[in-house]
């Protein structure tokens, strides 16, 4: 038996997440942050997502395209367990897989055809912007809910119950870009802030430290205390990206 499979992309995203670093670490705890699948030939056809509009939400199987050759390891060290007690890797959900297949159920928006393009717009999906999406998969409410689920390991949503605050700078550019981007920004920054995308060994009171993430076309810089997270500065994105 050839134990070798070969898969090719049948659409990529277009996402507001432009680094690895502020991804919210599941699906829909950013619910405000809409992005666009397209579809890429020759599966760019109408007659592929024929139906897929009867659908509230799908399932998006994608590639962990920054981890690529990048290897796994048996154990991992999840950010949930505070980053210092291991865990199997397929007791987890972490991007360095043998294989690394990642698995997100987003709702959907709509569906566009534009020329010769098929866009699926969605919401609430944790992918990097331009990520090779291999399979895409209604959402059946019957059989994909299983009420007694249970993983003692990861029992809830973890998210900060802080305020997000804004410097008077930052509110000023907040109402200017999202004018601009004509997008919920206040809405999408204390989403992804309260998951708390710092490092499991930055939570503690010795890195009380300004912190930047990409988000659509800018940097955001903030920090986080005990009491409040606080927005400084949101400025227009112009320093060069390897993506």
């Amino acid at each position: 038996m050839n134990s070798a499979l070969t898969f090719e992309p049948i659409a990529i995203i277009h996402s507001g997440y432009k680094e690895k670093f502020g991804i919210p670490r599941q699906p829909g705890l950013a619910s405000s942050m809409t992005a666009t699948i397209e579809l890429l030939p020759p599966y760019n056809h109408a007659d592929c997502v024929r139906g897929l509009e009867q659908c509230s939400h799908i399932w998006l199987l994608f590639i962990f395209s920054a981890c690529v050759g990048k290897g796994w390891s048996p154990l991992v060290r999840p950010p949930r367990l505070g980053g210092n007690d291991k865990l199997g890797v397929l007791a987890s959900r972490s991007p360095f897989r043998p294989n690394p297949i990642g698995l997100s159920p987003v709702k959907l928006d709509g569906i566009r055809c534009e020329g010769s393009r098929v866009l699926l717009d969605v919401s609430g999906a944790d992918l990097l912007d331009q990520t090779p999406i291999v399979d895409i998969k209604p959402y059946l409410p019957y059989a994909d809910i299983i009420p007694d689920a249970e993983f003692s390991l990861a029992s809830s949503i973890e998210t900060l119950d802080l305020a997000v605050h804004f410097t008077p700078l930052a509110a000023h550019q907040l109402n200017e870009h999202s004018r601009r981007l004509n997008q919920p920004l206040e809405r999408q920054i204390s989403e992804v802030l309260r998951c708390d995308p710092r490092p499991a060994y930055h939570k503690n009171k010795a890195h009380q430290r300004d912190y930047g993430i990409r988000l659509h076309d800018l940097n955001i810089r903030w920090k986080i205390s005990d009491q409040a997270i606080q927005v400084k500065q949101i400025e227009m994105d112009t320093s060069p990206h390897d993506e």
